[in-house]
């Protein structure tokens, strides 16, 4: 186990703390809150998408410990971050990596957050261990089989176009990735995953690029192939980009059967809307687990 590193950091007036720990072969994670005897409610663990890994959500993070005074867990999931790589990467050993780590934290219940990846390993976690589960958020992504974008297989043979050219520097690895991918935010999304090889000095990722690129069509499946088989009967709170198309209202039936207990919000962005219009999501969620407790 790699030593805790930690730090101090003052949040609007609110005093919180920010620690961040490495484990080898377990999910690396960073927590957020506020001091001991500040936390109203149950701890939150944030869940990030493909690609993803937990510094994403550090600012949203920071301004829900504000608002709700809880502890945040932001985890890296499997083959992402700082976590361990493995050969599997499916919503059902995602969810078990989950669970697991809800019981080494001694949680106990806790909100689950997670967006597009994470949503779906989120949905997967509420249904199998629902009692460890006092909220649930899913962000942009629905419980059902749907083929997922094409960018993210273009992201994949862009991102080994860089690996296979050995850049030396980020600039020639964006130069690479632009005829793949035309927004820079979403190059510089993918490119936040690139780190400097030890051996040679050239630009590689640190995720397991021919894993993840075969474990795409089980990214757009979901476990649970009937609605209603298994359910999740606590509040749920679906929030939706209004430009995607993830979390279409044909999907919402689906969303009834396994999540009865469901509300559904409207953040006026895209697929990425944590990144997009984070004030809106924050008050979406803001409101919600208040109104949940």
């Amino acid at each position: 186990m790699l030593p805790l590193r930690s730090a101090l950091r003052g949040i609007s007036g609110a005093r919180s703390f920010s620690t961040s720990r490495v484990l080898q072969s377990e999910l690396s994670y960073q927590v957020f809150g506020p001091e001991n005897d500040e936390i109203k409610r149950n701890p939150i663990i944030f869940l990030h998408g493909l690609f993803g890994s937990k510094q994403n959500n550090r600012s949203i993070s920071r301004a829900l410990v504000r608002d709700l005074k809880c502890q945040i867990y932001n985890v890296d999931l499997r083959n992402h971050g700082h976590s361990f790589h493995s050969q599997e990467h499916n919503y059902n050993v995602m969810a078990e990596d989950v669970v697991e780590f809800i019981q080494q934290q001694k949680l106990d219940k806790c909100i689950l957050i997670g967006h597009s990846m994470g949503a779906k390993t989120a949905m997967t976690v509420a249904l199998r261990s629902p009692n460890t589960v006092s909220a649930l958020i899913p962000v942009d992504n629905a419980p059902v089989n749907a083929p997922l974008k094409s960018d993210f297989s273009k992201y994949v043979r862009g991102m080994q176009h860089i690996e296979s050219a050995k850049v030396t520097k980020q600039s020639d690895a964006d130069a690479i990735l632009k005829e793949y991918e035309k927004s820079l935010p979403i190059r510089q999304f993918l490119l936040t995953n690139l780190i400097r090889s030890e051996d040679d000095k050239t630009m590689k990722f640190r995720v397991p690029l021919s894993v993840l690129g075969r474990s795409l069509d089980n990214m757009a499946d979901f476990p649970y192939s009937e609605p209603g088989t298994v359910k999740y009967q606590g509040p749920t709170l679906f929030v939706r980009g209004t430009k995607s198309r993830y979390v279409s209202d044909e999907f919402v039936p689906a969303i009834e059967r396994f999540f009865p207990n469901y509300q559904l919000a409207d953040v006026e962005a895209g697929h990425w809307l944590i990144s997009e219009n984070p004030e809106a999501f924050r008050q979406a969620v803001v409101k919600f687990l208040q109104d949940a407790s």
